[in-house]
């Protein structure tokens, strides 16, 4: 009887012990499902992400190499002017090499030229006058060639004309030119009535980056 009894509770002892390691194995599994789960979402996600910079790099590698391109208006109310497309934007220090004379458009400082209707007697720094166009800005620059008659006019003009400012500027084949932002049209006298009709077309035009941002509060000198 007591090797019988014996028998049996080491019968039950080594069942006790199979189900015990079962369970464990059970847990082992449970944990490695866990793990293996766990460890494919990170790399699925980790993909993504990089995918997500690899793709957003792309983009922003490809914007930036867009090349500058420019035609000429070849009929209308502003026959010969000039025109420029993918200009670039950014703030930077220090000077900028522009594809045009005077600049229309490009990096620029991020401090802006007052264009409030502001005449200067002296040339601007390229770099805040272009932030201006930026704006919607008309700048109407001009060489020694230009009458005092014209200058006079031009200023008046000016003056009274919001986003709008007026400099010498000698690097430029006609006496007197007029830019916005990616436009440029060169006019002999301030009679032209392409001037008037520039002024209309280009204030605040929808060539304008950034409408109704400030002309005031940036560089007045």
């Amino acid at each position: 009887m007591g090797s019988k009894g014996s028998k049996t509770k080491g019968a039950a002892d080594r069942r006790a012990k199979i189900e015990e390691l079962r369970r464990a194995e059970k847990a082992r599994e449970r944990r490695y499902r866990i793990i293996t789960i766990t460890s494919v979402t990170v790399i699925v996600a980790g993909l993504a992400v990089g995918g997500y910079f690899l793709v957003d790099a792309g983009d922003k590698k490809e914007k930036k190499e867009a090349k500058v391109t420019s035609s000429v208006v070849k009929t209308g109310e502003f026959k010969g002017m000039r025109t420029w497309k993918n200009l670039g934007r950014t703030h930077v220090q220090g000077t900028v090499k522009y594809a045009m004379s005077p600049p229309v458009g490009g990096d620029h400082n991020q401090v802006w030229q007052n264009c409030n209707g502001d005449v200067y007697t002296k040339p601007l720094t390229k770099e805040n006058a272009v932030h201006s166009l930026e704006h919607g800005a008309v700048w109407v620059t001009y060489t020694d060639k230009a009458s005092k008659e014209d200058i006079a006019a031009l200023s008046a003009r000016v003056k009274k004309t919001p986003y709008s400012l007026m400099s010498p500027y000698q690097d430029q084949d006609s006496p007197i030119v007029l830019n916005a932002w990616g436009n440029q049209l060169d006019v002999e006298k301030a009679s032209d009535p392409r001037v008037a009709a520039f002024f209309k077309k280009f204030v605040q035009g929808k060539q304008t980056p950034e409408p109704g941002a400030y002309c005031t509060n940036g560089k007045s000198s």
